[in-house]
């Protein structure tokens, strides 16, 4: 077993949601890697009231429970793979509220990008990468983007194209490569 821990953060909380299929592909993809230990983080089972607490994130002063919680959560992990879908071009709102949570917790770790939607998610992955960078999480370049038209039947049934099999690796190779390298840095 792999000391290095990597949440799959599945960041569409939506009833009828496509984003638990495309969470539970990229899960079955990560299982068979023995360099890292993968577990499902679904926002739907941490629900987060809208951003309640007094003081920024930044000052790493909880008084919440369910913010504690939380960064619990999240602090246990080396890296992330968010998967989210794209609302309005960006992010969905429980995805953005859940990072908003929190600060120090993402710092100095990595993350890795899967979305979905009309044009494949990008506009959401750009608005992550910019929230990322604020927050001191190193992105890696590979994405995974699943296009509505194409990767869904009747924009409901996920049926990925191919092509994703062969970029999924190198998604996972990047994401587990920064995470490790930057284990050294919280040290």
């Amino acid at each position: 077993m792999s000391d290095l821990k990597i949440a799959v953060i599945l960041g569409s909380t939506r009833p009828g949601r496509n984003g638990k299929a495309v969470a539970d592909w990229v899960m079955d993809r990560a299982g068979a890697r023995p360099a890292a230990e993968y577990e499902l983080v679904d926002l739907a089972d941490h629900p987060l009231p809208l951003l309640d607490e007094p003081v920024p994130a930044a000052r790493h002063q909880y008084r919440n429970e369910h913010t504690k919680a939380w960064a619990a959560k999240i602090a246990a992990y080396d890296g992330y793979v968010f998967v989210t879908p794209e609302y309005n071009h960006s992010v969905p709102a429980a995805l953005k509220n859940a990072i908003d949570y929190l600060h120090q917790e993402w710092a100095d770790k990595a993350a890795a990008f899967v979305s979905y939607g009309t044009l494949g998610g990008a506009r959401a992955i750009e608005h992550l990468r910019a929230i990322a960078s604020e927050l001191r999480l190193a992105h890696v370049r590979q994405q995974l983007s699943f296009s509505m038209f194409t990767d869904f039947e009747n924009w409901s049934l996920f049926k990925p194209g191919e092509q994703h099999d062969e970029s999924a690796p190198v998604l996972f190779d990047q994401l587990e490569s920064w995470a490790r390298a930057l284990k050294t840095v919280r040290v």
